[in-house]
């Protein structure tokens, strides 16, 4: 059974099809990009399984439980991590505070804190925090992180409810070579050592290319191809949209 299904998704805003007719699905433990030109719908298609948006048409389920039309906090729920393209944490907060409200708000302890929230899952927010290779700075406020170690804290905070779908919109962005590919390869590592499934948006081809199981591409709401790395790299078809011509993404590149 496929963690994630996408079944004839659909959405329109106004007299535009934003998303027309998508189908997908993701196994356990595998690493999947979608991908597109602006505007091909990747955002829209990545809202509604979030549960930002709802679709007009299609379903979308987590093994088998529909999931269209729910609510994100109750998706996070089921099991679904998300991180977001501008990553952000509470600046006035330590970073292992920001991952102890996280893993307080999983067990549903928001309301009844009969002890300090400071003491409240300490070792297991340290524990995530060792995973993203940032337990040294686990007593330092946020708000002095640089923004790498943002996303990182951010993507703690995206284990804290245990995933076994993980939805991250453009991981890399704002982020130097260096950071992207030191990201991706921590979470590549962390779909191989936990088993959890990765579906995520990327605008830089060379982690996409570099490190994606499986890649989708999506061109004005239509998914127009599917297929390992080098299928896509050499499809005449996803070159058109990208580049207008027979242009190769490794010309594109060079």
């Amino acid at each position: 059974m496929s963690v994630l299904s996408v079944n004839s998704l659909g959405k329109s805003f106004g007299g535009v099809r934003a998303v027309d007719n998508v189908s997908f699905d993701i196994g356990k433990g595998e690493f999947l990009a979608l991908i597109g030109p602006n505007g091909a719908g990747k955002s829209t298609t990545f809202n509604m399984i979030n549960g930002q948006l709802a679709p007009d048409a299609g379903d979308i389920l987590i093994g088998d439980r529909s999931i269209a039309c729910m609510q994100p906090r109750d998706i996070w729920r089921l099991g679904v991590g998300r991180t977001f393209q501008v990553a952000a944490t509470f600046g006035s907060m330590t970073v292992v505070e920001n991952v102890q409200m996280a893993l307080i708000s999983h067990a549903r302890r928001i309301l009844n804190l009969w002890r300090p929230a400071s003491s409240l899952y300490r070792e297991r927010a340290l524990e995530l925090l060792a995973q993203v290779g940032m337990a040294d700075s686990a007593d330092r406020p946020s708000r002095e992180l640089a923004y790498g170690d943002v996303k990182r804290i951010e993507l703690a905070i995206a284990l804290a409810n245990d995933p076994q779908l993980l939805l991250m919109d453009e991981p890399t962005a704002g982020m130097a070579p260096r950071e992207r590919n030191e990201l991706i390869k921590l979470v590549k590592q962390l779909v191989i050592d936990r088993g959890i499934s990765v579906l995520f948006t990327e605008h830089s081809m060379d982690v996409v290319f570099s490190y994606a199981d499986r890649i989708i591409v999506l061109a004005r709401g239509r998914l127009i191809a599917d297929g390992n790395a080098a299928a896509i790299r050499d499809n005449a078809k996803v070159q058109e949209v990208y580049f207008g011509t027979g242009k190769t993404f490794q010309e594109a590149s060079s």
